[in-house]
């Protein structure tokens, strides 16, 4: 006698599919909606006029983020400017000319020269020579902590040791206790794929969250360390200690996600790495809320970690977690049930 239970299983799959996926797509925005690291509306004038050889939009954007001492912002639009200038670079240039003493203008060329060493085959020679520019985007505003981030990516670069890249540490809390950008260089220098451990990583990024502010982007640090585990593809034989580390992590991120409104674009990066992290540990109705949080805000980080296509790997890790939610859902709900849930619905 054939066993037909298989089949039944697989019939019953495909009807939860087909009855739940279109009520699942609900506060999904259409793919053609969907932007990758889409500008906001601050920074956006800045590369529009960068387009044209302008300068000035941006120089304005970076001194106000100075004078009001929006560190994260400032560190935001400084990676979005200094990406667009990889390519097109004579907006810089004509600043430079225009203001070679510009705190502003200094940072942006350091951060461009070090991204540029990073990409080089003698990295530890190139970022050597570049460190000069970063002491003068550092001279340039003594309370400014972005160029001490870039500092410490420059130390971790450059194979300093603990001593050094403590000292950097130490001066970049004296500007920042909390900045993210910071928190994150320190992390990556911990990792187990440069100078440290996953325990080592773990344990930082857990202290930092404990200690951080409610809000702040760095309660998210944990999330980073459990994203350099997977991302090693250490996840599928790490212990259950590992395991409860990454998941603990992913629910302090689902907190500090549920702080922001839907649709949000400042914690657009970490709803995208949430996103990431519960796909990977099969928690398919929370990693679909979360899709529905990030709304049209796909983000290249850390879709492109794993993908030469970044905005095509959202999706599709989207459309996967909306069929998982739907095969999992009963065709007919009891009374007081809702949607599965949990790590593996």
């Amino acid at each position: 006698m054939v066993c037909t239970m298989p089949f039944l299983r697989a019939l019953l799959r495909t009807a939860r599919v087909i009855r739940h996926t279109p009520a699942l797509s609900t506060g999904l925005p259409a793919d053609h909606a969907v932007l990758l690291d889409a500008p906001d509306e601050r920074l956006s004038p800045a590369l529009v006029a960068a387009a044209a050889g302008e300068h000035e939009p941006a120089a304005k954007l970076l001194a106000t983020t100075r004078d009001t001492a929006e560190w994260e912002s400032r560190d935001r639009y400084l990676r979005r400017l200094v990406a667009f200038a990889r390519n097109r670079d004579g907006w810089l240039g004509d600043w430079l000319t225009a203001a070679p003493h510009d705190p502003d203008a200094l940072l942006v060329k350091a951060q461009l020269a070090v991204d540029r060493a990073w990409e080089s085959p003698a990295r530890a020679e190139q970022l050597r020579e570049v460190g000069p520019l970063i002491t003068a985007a550092a001279a340039g505003d003594p309370r400014d902590p972005v160029p001490w981030r870039l500092a410490l990516d420059h130390a971790r670069g450059t194979q300093a040791a603990h001593t050094t890249f403590e000292a950097l540490w130490e001066q970049a809390l004296q500007r920042s206790t909390h900045h993210y950008g910071c928190h994150v260089a320190a992390l990556q220098y911990l990792s187990a794929a440069w100078y440290g451990s996953h325990r080592e990583c773990f344990d930082f990024a857990e202290r930092a969250a404990e200690d951080s502010v409610p809000s702040s982007l760095v309660q998210a640090l944990p999330l980073r360390a459990a994203f350099a585990m997977l991302a090693e593809g250490t996840g599928a034989r790490s212990t259950s200690v590992q395991e409860d580390r990454i998941d603990a992590a992913a629910d302090l991120a689902i907190s500090l996600s549920a702080a922001f409104a839907p649709g949000d674009p400042w914690p657009a990066e970490v709803r995208n790495l949430l996103a990431y992290v519960l796909v990977v540990r099969g928690r398919w109705g929370e990693a679909l809320e979360q899709f529905r949080r990030i709304g049209p805000h796909a983000a290249s980080f850390p879709w492109a970690s794993v993908s030469g296509d970044p905005l095509g790997r959202f999706l599709e890790a989207r459309d996967t977690a909306r069929l998982r939610v739907a095969s999992a859902t009963p065709l007919r709900r009891g009374a007081g049930r809702g949607p599965a849930r949990g790590h593996y619905a």
